[in-house]
């Protein structure tokens, strides 16, 4: 019975679009816009000025990447069921966004992680850095994440798979995730729940770890040091990640890690946007208002 209520379902509602369509559509168009914008402008900088091919933007650059993908697996198909009467997804349309989406996020986590390693290699250990991130590692560094959030997704989206839904599938959201999909799942979710809370501990929480760790020791090394100047230099470089950092993980946490009575409809929706279109859009500024190296390879190339 459970397999067939699944097949019978061919697409959900999305109730997150009952008010303020216009105004939905309008204020996502200038976000994925943004988005697009700030993330193309430095994988370009990256790629076209050689000053900018160190580790850290070759990390940074994948980061771009990821976030570009976040914004484009979500954000068309909100502006398209902005401007519908009913706001719909297909099944298996909603299953590809749900395991893009969860792609993303496993190898962001596992990026972020990675750049904080990147990070600490250079403040802590300055004359080993050439040598412990020279092309090879940082290379099989990035190829790993975005490995390790493919098979995240994918044990996520077999499982979802195996759920059944029973009368009208509605999703009380504006796009397909793990959350809502359990949310609204008629069959048994406990191995969705379990696969989820696993999940966060391994993907989230453990690269949330290591970031920490990592910043400990560059804290101890920076307030270690005799000059002011290089201090201030030290703190600069990685002051942008940590804000980063601080950003994903929070929302992030608060969008898998929910209660158990969850969140209202309003404050599901607003979790999942900070998570997954608000800090696609802010990175590229964050990593660039206070850096020079950006700037001046902006100015170069323009």
């Amino acid at each position: 019975m459970a397999g067939m209520n699944q097949t019978q379902v061919t697409e959900f509602v999305l109730l997150g679009f009952s008010y303020g369509r216009p105004f939905l559509f309008a204020l996502f168009l200038a976000i994925y816009l943004a988005t697009l914008l700030g993330n193309s402008a430095i994988l370009s900088l990256v790629a076209l000025d050689p000053h900018l091919h160190s580790p850290m933007y070759f990390f940074l650059s994948h980061l771009s990447c990821l976030d570009l993908c976040y914004s484009s697996v979500t954000v068309p198909k909100i502006l398209a069921n902005a401007l519908r009467p009913q706001a719909t997804i297909s099944y298996g349309g909603c299953l590809a966004q749900m395991f893009f989406l969860m792609w993303c996020a496993g190898a962001e986590c596992a990026l972020l992680a990675v750049m904080a390693c990147d990070r600490y290699v250079a403040v802590c250990q300055p004359l080993h850095y050439t040598q412990a991130l020279s092309r090879s590692p940082c290379v099989l560094a990035a190829a790993g994440c975005w490995l390790w959030g493919l098979l995240d997704s994918a044990v996520h989206t077999l499982l979802a798979a195996r759920l059944s839904f029973c009368g009208a599938a509605q999703l009380q959201h504006i796009f397909c995730d793990v959350p809502p999909l359990l949310g609204a799942a008629c069959s048994n979710t406990r191995p969705n729940e379990l696969a989820l809370h696993v999940s966060s501990i391994f993907v989230g929480l453990s690269p949330f770890l290591l970031v920490l760790i990592s910043y400990l020791c560059i804290l101890a090394t920076i307030l270690g040091m005799p000059l002011a100047t290089s201090r201030r230099k030290a703190f600069s470089t990685c002051s942008a990640h940590l804000l980063a950092v601080t950003l994903y993980f929070v929302t992030a946490n608060l969008n898998y890690n929910r209660p158990s009575s969850g969140y209202s409809a309003a404050a599901d929706t607003l979790v999942s946007t900070l998570y997954c279109i608000i800090t696609p859009m802010l990175n590229p500024l964050i990593y660039s208002l206070r850096n020079q190296e950006v700037w001046g390879a902006l100015q170069r190339v323009v």
